[in-house]
């Protein structure tokens, strides 16, 4: 049967490709750089939330640098199982394993994610200034908390001057 490979000549010649560059495994991340990308992440957010005027941004804004934040101390643990029963685990369920000292701002944060939902959503009257406001100002603790957690240096965002 000229012409045509058998099995065992696929495999053959397959073993002696280079792999193609689709198919080459990705370096592992390294989880100092995955946790210190999630904590700019968070503070780009937070700097979000600042310069934001709408309540329902700023809201969003600021529990989504919270929500990077935490990933950034799930990126710096070893490994925890992510899903239980075929269900993905929230982050806020993963942060009190990987580091038990969050277990109320984990709690915290998990409490207001429906409301970002709303947020999200554009629901009237989801979220109140004043809401915004201090969940802005509670990221913005929670982001150095973390920081200071992990040992990374961070840089607290700074208020955005109003136009005048």
């Amino acid at each position: 049967m000229s012409g045509t490979m058998t099995a065992r000549g696929i495999h053959s010649a397959a073993e002696s490709m280079p792999p193609s560059p689709r198919h080459r495994p990705l370096p592992a991340p390294r989880p100092a750089h995955t946790a210190v990308g999630q904590l700019h992440a968070a503070r780009m957010g937070l700097a979000e939330a600042a310069e934001a005027t709408s309540p329902a941004v700023r809201y969003v804004c600021a529990h989504l640098a919270a929500l990077r934040a935490a990933a950034a101390v799930l990126a710096s643990k070893e490994p925890l199982e992510t899903h239980r029963r075929g269900r993905p685990r929230s982050v806020w369920v993963l942060l009190p394993e990987a580091e038990p000292a969050l277990r109320e701002w984990a709690a915290f944060f998990a409490a207001g994610a429906d409301k970002r939902a709303a947020a999200e959503a554009g629901l009237p009257r989801a979220v109140t200034p004043r809401e915004a406001e201090e969940l802005v100002h509670d990221a913005e603790v929670f982001v150095t908390l973390v920081e200071d957690t992990l040992g990374i240096d961070g840089q607290p965002t700074l208020p955005v001057p109003e136009a005048s």
